[in-house]
């Protein structure tokens, strides 16, 4: 599917050769016969959105969308693991998933990264890419839902991916859900994460009682991204 390597294109991080490659990203739209009518223009109204806009303030949108907090995170098993153990084994086999592809990744990248996840299954065939978007689609439903509540327009992107898994999921169902999170962007929540932590002898107190009331100060005032139930959002990408 053409369209999804576009799509994984346009959810990386902006830069010159976007705008410069305006005509050939809707010439290859035109030609995606994965797309409806609605999609594609959904996806050239994005192309052109972008790349009417400056550079610098796009990028600048970006970062401060997909880097500041993780509920926006475009690292798949971050909606899904957090910082568990699972997480680890999740990245080996997905990588292992790739390789036996043919797919052999630098280092600039981790395997659970959204747009190479789609440049992987726009190489396969359209069965096993709608299988694999069926795999993530919760994930790209509440991913999506966050997007909308930022009104962000990336999160057009997030619709045409679950329009074309044909899944039947859709980030309008999470918008409610999502309306009630506490936003963990805001320079409160960010903060609270990495305030320093007042120092305690250990003669004060027990150790074990020391380290857990230095640990829920310091994330006392964190937001928690609801994370996914593993056995649903991530059947096929660890362990197909």
């Amino acid at each position: 599917m053409m369209a999804l390597r576009i799509i994984g294109r346009l959810l990386d991080y902006p830069d010159r050769a976007l705008f410069e490659h305006q005509q050939e990203l809707e010439e290859a739209l035109s030609d995606a016969r994965e797309l409806n009518e609605q999609l594609r223009a959904q996806l050239l109204a994005v192309v052109r959105d972008f790349s009417a806009r400056p550079l610098l303030d796009l990028q600048a949108d970006y970062c401060e969308l997909f880097d500041r907090g993780r509920a926006t995170s475009l690292l798949l098993f971050e909606h899904v693991h957090g910082e568990s153990r699972d997480r680890g084994q999740a990245m080996v086999d997905l990588l292992e998933q790739y390789r036996a592809a043919g797919l052999e990744l630098d280092s600039r990248e981790l395997p659970d990264f959204l747009p190479l996840y789609l440049e992987y299954l726009s190489s396969r065939s359209p069965e096993e890419a709608r299988e694999g978007l069926v795999d993530i689609a919760p994930i790209l439903a509440l991913l999506g839902a966050r997007l909308r509540q930022r009104n962000s327009r990336w999160a057009d992107l997030l619709d045409v991916l679950l329009a074309l898994s044909d899944s039947g999921v859709a980030a309008d169902a999470l918008e409610p859900q999502v309306a009630q999170e506490a936003r963990d962007d805001t320079p409160q929540a960010l903060d609270a994460v990495w305030e320093e932590e007042q120092i305690r002898f250990l003669g004060e107190q027990g150790c074990a009682s020391a380290q857990q009331e230095a640990h829920q100060r310091r994330f006392a005032g964190a937001v928690a991204p609801q994370y996914l139930d593993v056995a649903q959002a991530t059947t096929g990408m660890t362990g197909r």
